[in-house]
This record gives structure tokens, sequence and C-alpha cells, in this order.
């Protein structure tokens, strides 16, 4: 997936509700349309995550796994 990430959010070896709360933060500096990638270790953020989309209106365009267990999500602004 091409797209331009405005800012990456680490939240690597944070536990639920730490990971959902600093991502609604950082999903509020960003402009509409911006992409957010978020890296996380917290398996919780899998189901989470596009619950929490759908109620916002953000949109979850990727989700994949990556090396050692971080999960990695990229996130549009609605």
């Amino acid at each position: 997936m091409n797209v331009e990430i405005k800012e990456t959010l680490d939240v690597k070896g944070l536990s639920c509700p730490m990971p959902m709360m600093k991502l609604a933060k950082a999903m509020k500096g960003l402009n509409s349309n911006e992409v957010l990638e978020m890296l996380g270790t917290d398996p919780g953020t899998k189901s989470d995550l596009p619950r929490w989309c759908n109620k916002s209106g953000n949109l979850l365009l990727d989700e994949s796994e990556l090396d050692g267990g971080v999960f990695r999500f990229l996130i549009q602004k609605n």
C-alpha cells in the first residue's frame, strides 16, 4: 500500500487502554485525510482499533503483523 504517512505513533509495550487513548489524542492533531501509522504489541488492539474506527468515522486502511509480534495499522482521519 502506497500512502503518505503523516505521523507514526509507537505504542509498543503499552497495554489496554493506553494504545487507544494515545491514538485518539494523536488523531486530533491530524487534518482530514491524513494518515497515521500506529505500531503496537497489545493483541487487544487488533479488535479494539476497528471498532474505534467505526465509532469515530476514521478509516482503517491497512493492518499487518511485523516481526517480533508488532502490529502495524494505517488509519486515515475522517
